[in-house]
């Protein structure tokens, strides 16, 4: 049943895009029937004029039919303008409702191997649906169907001229479907070098000061400039046909109505037509083709929100769940890791294999191994950031997918290894962006990584904002405050990644406090170091190499100090394997 209720909440999901609009679209084509009917005003009007007034030389005929016509005229403005405001709305409606969808699939994808610029692409995917709600677009697209209503009173006036008039509807129409044909591949290649151009701009920014410093800013910027030449030849290259299209089309507009009034004078000279409609006709065949001119026009906008709407769908449909998860009570007890492998997210290669071990309350595990041996991987795995393709993660027993994502969330801390803060004040980093006072909770946790009395010597204390990227302090101290956002709300399972890489020695004092506190209350530490230092509170140690975990258990089996006369004070870890055959991974007891 699980695939089909998946199914099911997926179809749901997906119909949020769309929902409430059936009866809003309806309306809109009922406004758009009017416009188009009262926009034969015009035509009437000079056919009138032409055909009575004139013939009669009756003024009050003529100050008659411009009245009328001027109130035509007016009712057809105001049908316009209402549909409009309901084509700019439905834009916001649909900003408002699925921007925060967009946001938060842009929060997920950098974890899944995706670029910054990709995932920020989702939040253009938005401003591109509402852009075009919001332009002439939609209102070519509503005046399409209409056409009819020209032809068929052109073809009342004559059926040569309708004839003419249908023959260049045709033509029109045959041209944007080209220019569909024709820049849709073109499109969807500028999409693709204007993401890679915005990478590669990213990273420059990113790597700034390292730019600076070694001197190669100009390299990176000529890379960045063979970027944007590919993109800017695509971009010509979908606007030239967008524009060739376009300006064929106005060309054949200017045609058809020299020919309708070449015709029409011809017809007037054999007797079958009026002066008056020989007017009426040339003005109601370019009101004919004015939808498709526009539909041409906006057409590389209407490419572009159709493509950012088909995303969106697929990002709403990529959150679906078939079922929210029941609330656990907090765990408390032990964590369980059973046999997990992972694989990166972005190509596939599996680097965690068939790890296990068990972590009781109250204890604290260092993790240690060689670089790319898999370290920073079981942190992912362990924290939910990365699934897992076999095995599980369990928090007293209940795998991490089986618990509310924010019910998870107050569960677990973590420290990454490259500490990036929010562009926020100390306060609202530290709670989590908690949208509750917590003075108590967030002075705990200051207090915990030793960081109160830095935080309120700052100019404006725990409301002191810290910038982008939290670059207004120096990296010990970002990582201090990391720390204490790891550890607020006193979270029952806390993973720290190389937490003293930019710590001093009151820093790393300050961290071995953390840990034995977290101990004492019952949490469980897991701590991925290089340095031995990161290790002095821990109970147990694990190594991993390759993917594996090669050895497990308590520090002083694990960790020998090297004997060494000549530098007692400094104390290398020799790791003590057993072989891999008759490893077999210890419970930690409670």
């Amino acid at each position: 049943m699980a695939p089909v209720n998946l199914s099911l909440a997926r179809k749901r999901d997906a119909a949020k895009l769309t929902e409430g609009l059936r009866g809003i679209v309806v309306y809109l084509v009922a406004i758009s029937c009017l416009i188009n009917v009262l926009a034969l005003t015009g035509s009437l009007y000079m056919m009138q004029v032409y055909d009575r007034a004139l013939t009669s030389s009756s003024v009050q005929t003529l100050v008659a039919l411009s009245v009328i016509a001027l109130v035509l005229f007016l009712f057809q403005g105001g049908f316009d303008a209402i549909r409009s405001r309901i084509l700019l709305r439905i834009g916001a409606r649909f900003d408002r409702d699925i921007a925060p969808v967009a946001h938060r699939v842009t929060i997920d994808m950098p974890r899944f191997g995706f670029s910054t610029t990709e995932a920020l692409e989702r939040g253009r995917d938005v401003d591109n649906v509402r852009g075009f709600l919001a332009s002439q677009g939609p209102g070519a697209l509503f005046d399409l169907p209409w056409i009819p209503i020209y032809l068929g009173f052109i073809y009342l006036l004559h059926p040569w001229l309708g004839a003419l008039t249908l023959g260049a509807a045709v033509v029109l129409t045959l041209l944007t479907l080209a220019a569909e044909i024709v820049a849709r591949r073109v499109a969807g290649e500028a999409r693709q070098t204007a993401l890679g151009r915005s990478s590669i701009a990213e990273s420059n920014a990113r790597n700034a000061e390292v730019l600076k410093a070694m001197g190669f800013a100009g390299r990176a910027t000529q890379r960045f400039a063979v970027a944007n030449e590919a993109h800017l030849a695509l971009q010509s290259r979908a606007s030239d046909i967008v524009g060739s299209f376009g300006a064929f089309s106005k060309a054949l507009r200017v045609i058809l109505q020299s020919a309708v009034l070449g015709l029409g004078a011809y017809l007037t000279i054999k007797g079958e037509l009026s002066a008056g409609a020989i007017i009426a006709a040339s003005v109601s065949s370019a009101r004919a083709l004015a939808p498709v001119d526009q539909a041409i026009a906006n057409w590389k906008p209407f490419v572009a929100a159709r493509q950012s709407f088909a995303r969106l769908r697929e990002t709403v449909v990529a959150l679906s769940k078939a079922v929210e998860p029941m609330r656990l009570p907090a765990p408390h007890s032990y964590l369980k890791v059973d046999k997990i492998t992972v694989a990166a997210p972005g190509s596939g290669q599996v680097l965690l294999s068939e790890v296990s071990f068990d972590v009781g309350a109250g204890k604290a595990v260092g993790i240690i191994g060689p670089s790319g041996g898999g370290k920073t991987t079981l942190v992912r795995a362990l924290t939910g950031i990365w699934p897992t393709l076999r095995g599980a993660v369990r928090l007293d027993g209940a795998e991490l997918e089986q618990w509310p994502e924010e019910d998870l969330g107050r569960a677990v801390g973590y420290l990454p290894q490259e500490v990036s803060l929010l562009d926020a004040t100390v306060e609202e980093n530290i709670s989590r962006l908690a949208d509750y006072d917590d003075p108590s909770g967030i002075i705990a946790a200051a207090n915990a990584a030793g960081i109160h009395d830095m935080i309120v010597r700052l100019p404006a204390g725990y409301r002191t904002p810290l910038g982008p990227q939290g670059m207004a302090i120096s990296a010990g101290q970002r990582q201090r405050i990391g720390l204490a956002r790891a550890v607020y709300g006193d979270p029952f399972l806390v993973v720290m990644d190389e937490p003293n890489s930019n710590l001093d020695g009151e820093g790393e004092v300050a961290l071995t406090k953390a840990i034995e506190q977290l101990k004492a209350r019952g949490a469980i530490v897991i701590i991925v170091a290089h340095r031995p230092s990161a290790l002095a509170a821990v109970d147990y140690v694990g190594v991993i190499q390759a993917g594996k975990l090669t050895a497990f258990g308590p520090k002083d089996q694990i960790i020998k100090p090297a004997a060494s006369a000549e530098a007692p004070e400094v104390q290398h870890p020799v790791v003590a394997m057993p072989k891999a055959t008759s490893f077999e991974p210890q419970r930690v007891p409670a």
